[in-house]
């Protein structure tokens, strides 16, 4: 054998011991940091409500001395709110024009709608109560015509617009409330 010659090789090899290749810890990182987040927001906002619930009675002693003075001054600290009974002349009332055509002398057909302000103060109205605002509008060819508008949650206004025709384009149109009634509680 010379130098130059390689070794023989053997007739079976050594099992090559493969190392399994090292896993990455990434999700386990964010999962655990994503938890660790919703726990902390769960753990906020249970302490949130806990604050803010004024539900439970706080601790007290037993007194000696009569409580009935004490219940008669919390019953007297919170009356019922009182509002005011509207009438017609809780609003002012004119009429917007949404749409107007006339035809030369023969008139005009006009879209109106009530355009309502309460003159009382809406702290003043029952939130609860709905109210029905009777209006009369006059200038219809065929005379005065009769809407009613309906006012809840103290600012909430429902109508229908009125189509009028006018007997010529020099008409003026008017309105008034007639009557205000409560609805409801």
């Amino acid at each position: 054998m010379t130098d130059l010659t390689p070794p023989p090789m053997p007739e079976h090899l050594p099992p090559v011991q493969q190392q399994e290749p090292k896993k990455s810890r990434t999700n386990l990182v964010i999962i655990g940091s994503a938890a660790a987040v919703i726990a902390a927001v769960i753990g906020t906002g249970v302490m949130v409500v806990q604050s803010r619930d004024d539900s439970t009675p706080a601790a007290t002693t037993k007194s000696s001395a009569p409580t009935t003075p004490a219940a008669a001054a919390a019953e007297e600290a919170d009356p019922a709110p009182t509002y005011t009974d509207l009438d017609a002349d809780s609003f002012s009332i004119d009429l917007k024009t949404k749409s107007r055509q006339c035809f030369g002398s023969a008139g005009c057909n006009v879209t109106v709608e009530p355009d309502l302000t309460l003159l009382v103060d809406a702290e003043e109205v029952d939130p609860d109560a709905t109210y029905e605002i009777t209006y009369k509008i006059r200038g219809d060819e065929s005379g005065p015509i009769i809407e009613t508008a309906e006012l809840s949650d103290q600012t909430s206004l429902n109508y229908t617009p009125s189509v009028i025709s006018t007997a010529s384009s020099g008409t003026k149109v008017t309105v008034e409330i007639t009557d205000v009634a409560r609805q409801g509680v």
